[in-house]
This record gives C-alpha cells, sequence and structure tokens, in this order.
C-alpha cells in the first residue's frame, strides 16, 4: 500500500505544491499526514515576517497543525536550483539526511506525500552528479506527476516518464494541472493518456488559490485507490 510518495513534476511552476497541498487535504480525512519539502529555495521577506512559499503553503491549508521541524530539511535563500543556491550560502545537500528524515515521517504518519523541487534532473550536487531523479530512486517510493495542459506538456511528459521508466522509478499517475477547458489542451491530455494508459486527475486552473479547499474532483477516489493500492 502506498502511503508514502513522491509528487514531481516535468519543469518549475508546473503545480507541484498544489497538488500536494490538495492531496494531503484529501488524506487528512483519512489519518495523520505529513507534506514534506527536503529543499526549497528562494525566502520570501515581508517586513519582519519571513518564510519559504511552498511550505508555507501547506500551513495555510492543513487542517491540523504541521511540525515545522518536520515539514523540510534544507532552506536555501536564493531562489534558484538547489544546488546553485547550497553552494552560495556554502552548503551541500546531503541526501542520506533527507532518507533519513523520509524514514522518521514514515514511522510517524499514516501518509508522507514528498514534494520534488523543479524537474526530475535538476541537481542536488553538481560535483557528485547527483540530482532529484536519484534521490527519488533511493528512497523506493512510487511517484506522481504533475504536468501541464498546454502546448509542450505532450513532449515534456513523455520524455519524463520515459526518464522515470529506464531508471525503475514507478508512476503511480499524473496530474495535468490548471486546465482551462480548451480543445488543445483536451487533446494533448487524451494524446498522454493513450500512450502511457496511467491513471490521472485533471486540476481546473483556480481563479483563487483558497478554492483549493472546496475542490472536488470527478474521479479523486478511483485514483487514490489506485495509488493506494501500488
Amino acid at each position: 500500500m502506498a502511503r508514502y510518495f513522491w509528487v514531481a513534476g516535468t519543469d518549475t511552476d508546473v503545480g507541484k505544491t498544489v497538488v500536494t497541498t490538495y492531496f494531503m487535504h484529501y488524506f487528512q480525512a483519512k489519518g495523520e499526514v505529513m507534506p514534506y519539502k527536503p529543499v526549497q529555495t528562494g525566502i520570501i521577506d515581508e517586513g519582519s515576517n519571513s518564510y519559504y512559499r511552498d511550505t508555507q503553503f501547506y500551513q495555510s491549508f492543513s487542517e491540523m497543525e504541521l511540525a515545522k521541524e518536520l515539514i523540510n530539511s534544507f532552506s536555501f535563500k536564493e531562489p534558484a536550483s538547489p544546488h546553485y543556491a547550497a553552494r552560495l550560502e556554502g552548503s551541500v545537500i546531503d541526501e542520506e539526511i533527507i532518507l533519513q528524515h523520509l524514514k522518521l515521517l514514515k514511522s510517524k504518519y499514516d501518509y508522507v506525500i514528498c514534494e520534488g523541487a523543479g524537474g526530475l534532473y535538476v541537481p542536488l550536487d553538481e560535483k557528485r552528479n547527483y540530482h532529484f531523479h536519484h534521490l527519488i530512486k533511493e528512497s523506493q517510493l512510487p511517484l506522481v506527476l504533475v504536468t501541464r495542459t498546454t502546448l509542450g506538456t505532450i513532449n515534456h511528459t513523455l520524455l519524463s516518464i520515459e526518464a522515470l521508466k529506464a531508471k525503475e522509478i514507478p508512476v503511480a499517475g499524473i496530474v495535468f494541472n490548471a486546465f482551462e477547458g480548451t480543445d488543445l489542451e483536451a487533446d494533448n491530455i487524451a494524446t498522454i493518456l493513450q500512450i502511457t494508459g496511467l491513471p490521472s486527475l485533471v486540476i481546473p486552473k483556480l481563479q483563487n488559490l483558497s478554492d483549493l479547499k472546496q475542490l472536488r474532483l470527478e474521479n479523486a477516489e478511483e485514483f487514490f485507490e489506485r495509488l493506494l493500492s501500488i
């Protein structure tokens, strides 16, 4: 039963945090949930208040208080690729710290949703040629791939899935994010699903992110049943 899994994306700003938060909200009705962002970059300063967007987003939508010390392992101020942001602060991302943290979360929570950073080939340590897909592989957890619905998504999505298959990382499904209902988007989705045969969810483009709590997706129950059966 896959109660612990990754939410990874085909690219930066594809909607991983929105999807992770939606999953968190869904599973909180069923048990104890922890969203986990192993590596985050780009601190936001608003006067005396400083925060990181992704983990703050989890907290703002959570139905229960989230232990801040458990949400994240590495945070860097520069809004950049993790390897570069870490280098600017004279730091190194240690995957063993992340894997041990993940082991702890699995012992404490019914569901753990790990969010990636950028795409699969984002470097965590360029000196060792260590990328995010290496971390996902070492975690031995399945993955849900978040992708766009717009022009270019067929190529990006299929290349990502091909890479995951080559690395023997199980893909539990696809989430198409920010669907606006155009014929082009609908055909992109249908084409990807015909080629891959993977289960999917389609999240509409939200006019206001606060609508996320009220979001009801038609085939969500079926999608999550299949996810949990892996």
